[in-house]
């Protein structure tokens, strides 16, 4: 289910190696829930119309240089109001001298105060990256995810159409395995989805009649991944004589989640078909159409070009 994420602060701290200088309780206690990070220039200046307390507020160079210029007296004053705005914490960075008037200020109101040696632009740009993956829209969808040469294949289907077996054999093919059975699936950006498996069954797999396999311990390191991107999603369906199935690959199928499309094959399942092949095709097709090349299309002009030539 979609819903709003939070993580703790001691994940950040540890994270970018940052430095506690004030905490108004356990740093696990300290919830962060806003992937945004402020510079507050303009609130240290007393414009406080847009100012969101939800963000981790990021003290640099211009910041420090703006509040050294002020007297002792003008200092305390404005950072007391800027802390009296409950910001979510406050960052201290390129290892510059914490005023006094900031620790007070901190334990005053009760805003986390924390130091880190390194540049404004590197705390931002990482930190930032990091929080959109943490805090990420998530949902967890029934489906088995497998890295196929480079391409995350997210397989869906009815329980029991052989999803897990197919994760094994293509395992055993040398590709890895990202989740088995349950797929927690994160939107990172507009157009892009990160898969991985909830910690209970990271890397297990279960096979019916044979039960719970640990397929780290057996094949190996090599052939497990923690997260991957969703490049293509294959639907394994029961064969249903008499229904029409894309021999060409000219149809477009997409799957929505978490409302960004992506692409999508149905793959009929039948006794004697190889499916570890099928979708080992299906990943390197889609690596191809990629890559600017689309067989179907290809083929169909040459069709088309000769049809014309047999109709002169």
């Amino acid at each position: 289910m979609n819903k709003s994420h939070s993580i703790a602060l001691s994940k950040l701290i540890e994270e970018f190696k940052l430095e506690a200088v004030y905490l108004p309780s356990e740093a696990g206690k300290i919830m962060i829930r806003s992937p945004e990070l402020d510079r507050p220039g303009l609130a240290l200046a007393g414009f406080y119309d847009i100012f969101d307390c939800d963000r981790i507020q990021v003290i640099g160079r211009a910041e420090h240089k703006y509040l050294s210029n002020l007297s002792p007296e003008e200092r305390a004053a404005k950072i007391e109001d800027f802390e009296s705005h409950l910001p979510r914490a406050v960052i201290i960075t390129s290892g510059l001298e914490v005023y006094p008037e900031f620790l007070k200020a901190s334990e005053k109101y009760g805003v986390p105060l924390i130091m880190s040696q390194d540049r404004t632009s590197y705390i931002m740009a990482n930190m930032i990256s990091w929080l959109n993956v943490q805090l990420a829209p998530r949902i967890t969808r029934h489906g088995v995810f497998i890295e196929v040469y480079g391409e995350g294949i997210l397989l869906l289907g009815d329980s029991g159409i052989g999803k897990s077996e197919t994760a094994i054999e293509l395992v055993k093919r040398g590709h890895r395995l990202i989740a088995d059975d349950a797929v927690e699936i994160k939107k990172v950006s507009a157009k892009k989805l990160l898969g991985s498996a909830p910690d209970l069954i990271r890397h297990y797999v279960e096979l019916r009649g044979i039960g719970i396999v640990d397929v780290r311990r057996i094949f190996g390191m090599g052939a497990i991944k923690e997260i991957e991107q969703i490049d293509l999603v294959i639907n394994l369906e029961q064969w249903v004589n008499g229904k029409m199935y894309d021999r060409f690959g000219l149809q477009s199928e997409t799957v929505d989640i978490l409302d960004v499309k992506v692409p999508a094959v149905t793959i009929p399942v039948t006794p004697g078909r190889n499916m570890a092949i099928i979708i080992e095709i299906a990943a390197m097709n889609h690596r191809q159409k990629k890559m600017g090349y689309n067989t179907a299309e290809e083929f169909n002009k040459r069709l088309m070009a000769q049809l014309e030539e047999q109709s002169e």
